[in-house]
């Protein structure tokens, strides 16, 4: 198969997915293919009818009734024209936009089933592009791409037929100049592809590299990367500058090529008509004729090389679209037990994962935590303990051995359920640009203001929240910068806890939080793993005094195992840790 031959099965491909589009919508598919076809039939009649009305009420007699009628005539033409122009324009758009809604819901709803491994190859700039402005391209299929264009082929169609029967010599001089006119247009069609392709990597990368750079403006200005990195800026937006210059180039060279080639067949027509018209009995209504039909078939020809790039373009958007859609890296949602609560044990049986393949970040681990029980998982950066978080929640999926929760393989278990039950506290807590209930809550309407503050004063944290600006109605900037990481942490820990969820996991990070917000996270820690199955990662040794069990891990290995006493009975791993962190101090 050629590559042309295979790019012309994509493209047929493409626009059979891309119909399937159309099904919720047939009326108004077949409301905008019927306007399109009955503009392209009624096209011809103003021409004929100004003909007409040269031959017949200007030259042979001065009839000013009848000239008056047929200008009435041609008046009322040119208004249902108009409206029916106006018609199809509203329905084609909104055809587009339905569709683009519709996908749009349809890419975003699959991207908040993808696993996490998919966001930590992909960029966020990339997706945000995918979802925001490859799909809005699509808008332009409909209202610019194949119904206008099969329109115009057979407005086109019916131009030439009716030429050549009005005077089949005046027709091909007229036309003479249309096969240099196609290749111009094959010419632009190839080039501006190119450039098309071009402008959209551009954007990508444009979108990819701000919005990165946005979210860590802090960390560019804290090591003085400000100029190098708006010198990388430049780069990137030099270069969508060029894609889009380069389009320009074309579009510069195209039409002035076409307005000359229309020039050349006028000027043929009324040669002719100079030297032969008198033999021939070519009059004024037939020249006029012919000089709108070379305007009138030369704009169709000339838009049809722009339109078949905006559809090409759509394409390439339609590609990356479905691209996001075909994406099978979904986490697996078949399972229908419902989990409710943790009867007797978790247990993690020979556990192996690896984010990358064949590099195991977790090596055969196997554990139990019974029901009720804090464990604490410690250990090196590195070391897996973060992992396991991310298996138990289902944020990844483990490679070899079995999960499970009462003897039921969490992959069994209805997702929603197994989340809804699950309170997580991760190290980087994002908060959204909204008032702190909401953060809270989530805007979960099951959630009311009093089982905040109830929560609140439970965990002992009522007066923090009372000594924010407006309390709970404070409202937190993007990712919560407005908080310190403190504040963040107390806030997502209110917000498991109002959850009431049978697993509680912490990942912690207090290293860089001050005393008295340490002592608050460490009150609402045991308060929130009051009758809880819970897990914690500690990086502090001073959250886990209350947990009943440690595990130590190394390597994504569990190297030590036990109880705080138990673990600094010997010359163990985690003493040297506990004495590296202040003895008896680092337990309280």
């Amino acid at each position: 198969m050629t590559k042309e031959t295979k790019n012309k099965s994509i493209n047929t491909e493409l626009i059979k997915r891309i119909l399937r589009y159309t099904k919720p919508y047939k009326k108004l598919f077949f409301a905008s293919v019927f306007i399109t076809l009955t503009l392209s039939a009624l096209a011809i009649v103003r021409p004929l009818l100004i003909s007409s009305a040269l031959n017949n009420y200007v030259i042979k007699e001065k009839d000013t009734f009848g000239l008056n009628t047929i200008c009435l005539v041609i008046f009322c033409f040119l208004i249902l024209e108009g409206l029916m122009q106006i018609l199809n324009i509203q329905i084609t758009n909104l055809l587009g936009q339905n569709i683009v809604r519709d996908l749009r819901n349809q890419v975003y709803r699959h991207i908040l089933n993808l696993r996490n491994t998919y966001f930590d190859t992909t960029p966020v700039g990339t997706l945000v592009t995918r979802a925001v402005s490859d799909i809005e391209s699509l808008n332009n299929v409909f209202s610019e791409g194949f119904i206008v264009i099969t329109g115009d082929l057979i407005m086109l169609l019916i131009f030439i037929v009716v030429m050549l029967v009005k005077n089949w010599i005046l027709a091909l001089l007229a036309l003479s100049t249309i096969p240099m006119l196609f290749v111009a247009t094959a010419l632009f069609k190839r080039g501006v592809k190119k450039t098309f392709t071009q402008v959209r990597n551009a954007v990508a990368a444009l979108n990819t590299f701000t919005q990165e750079h946005i979210t860590s403006m802090r960390l560019v200005q804290l090591f003085n990367r400000e100029e190098k990195e708006f010198g990388k800026f430049k780069e990137i937006n030099d270069r969508h500058r060029a894609a889009n210059i380069h389009s320009i180039l074309y579009y510069s060279i195209f039409f002035p090529v076409v307005e000359i080639l229309a020039s050349i067949s006028v000027s043929l027509v009324i040669w002719f008509v100079g030297i032969k018209g008198k033999a021939y009995e070519i009059n004024l209504g037939d020249i006029t004729f012919f000089v709108m039909m070379v305007n009138m078939v030369f704009r169709p020809i000339r838009l049809l090389a722009d339109r078949l790039n905006t559809l090409q373009m759509g394409f390439v958007s339609a590609e990356r679209v479905f691209k996001v859609l075909d994406t099978d890296e979904k986490i697996s949602a078949e399972g229908n037990v419902v989990f409710t609560n943790v009867k007797r044990e978790i247990e993690f049986k020979n556990v192996w994962f690896a984010y990358k393949e064949a590099q195991f970040v977790l090596k055969d681990v196997s554990f139990r935590i019974k029901e009720g029980q804090t464990v604490a998982l410690v250990g090196s950066t590195g070391a897996g303990k973060s992992t396991i978080i991310n298996l138990l929640s289902r944020f990844y999926e483990y490679d070899k051995g079995q999960i499970l929760i009462d003897g039921t393989n969490i992959r069994d278990f209805n997702l929603e359920t197994l989340r809804k039950n699950t309170g997580v506290v991760l190290q980087d807590v994002y908060l959204f640009n909204d008032t702190v209930i909401n953060n809270i809550t989530l805007s979960n309407p099951e959630i009311t203001l009093e089982d905040v503050v109830t929560a609140t004063k439970q965990m002992g944290l009522y007066d923090y929240i009372l000594s924010l600006p407006n309390g709970f109605d404070y409202v937190v900037t993007e990712r919560g910068q407005s908080l310190s990481a403190g504040q963040r942490q107390l806030i997502a820990f209110i917000r498991a806890f109002v959850y009431k969820p049978a697993i509680f996991i912490l990942d912690e990070a207090t290293a860089t939080i001050d005393t008295q917000t340490e002592q608050l996270i460490q009150i609402a820690v045991e308060k929130i793993s009051e009758g809880r199955t819970s897990i914690i990662v500690a990086h502090r040794l001073s959250t886990i005094k209350h947990v009943n069990k440690i595990l130590v891990f190394d390597k994504g290995e569990i190297v030590e195992e036990g109880s705080i006493r138990e673990l600094l009975s010997y010359d163990s791993r985690f003493r040297k840790l506990y004495e590296l962190q202040g003895g008896p101090e680092a337990v309280g």
